[in-house]
């Protein structure tokens, strides 16, 4: 596959129009993933029946400039437990168990806090110290990305 300067550039420019950290674009048996500030190994290249961006959520949603999310602000907090891998995040061992950690509830280093499903394997992530957890930013089932902040201990 030819790589084109230009369509880096473009897919560059709607990363920062969007707030997006990635974008995929694909056709046939060509695709381009613009990744913003991540290193991610070559993926290979797979049949996609038409040219698909991601974008954000929903776009029927306003969204507000004058509120800070949650997440960002817990980005800057010392005790932010970030995902050190993309996946899907579960808050409990098995569907009908009870959840790793709630808020409020204090955790010793080592504690497991959630787990990620990445590739068919089960990553769990340990609290890195000892405290109470006062927020969590991910929702049982939902995919995380690499660097978001799931779990906010103090």
């Amino acid at each position: 596959m030819k790589i084109d300067a230009d369509a880096i550039r473009q897919l560059a420019e709607l990363l920062e129009e969007t707030g997006l950290t990635e974008i995929e674009v694909a056709e046939g048996e060509k695709m381009l993933r613009v990744n913003k500030g991540a290193v991610a190994a070559p993926a290979a290249a797979h049949a996609v029946p038409n040219v698909h961006a991601l974008m954000p959520s929903d776009p029927t949603v306003p969204q507000s400039a004058s509120m800070t999310p949650p997440s960002q602000v817990a980005a800057s907090h010392p005790g932010a437990v970030t995902s050190p891998m993309v996946g899907t995040a579960y808050m409990s061992p098995e569907p009908n168990a009870a959840a790793f950690i709630s808020k409020g509830a204090n955790v010793k280093e080592g504690d497991t806090l959630l787990i990620i499903e990445a590739m068919k394997v089960m990553n769990p992530i340990k609290a890195p110290k000892s405290g109470t957890v006062t927020q969590i930013l991910v929702d049982n089932g939902h995919p995380v990305e690499f660097g978001e902040v799931l779990v906010v201990i103090e």
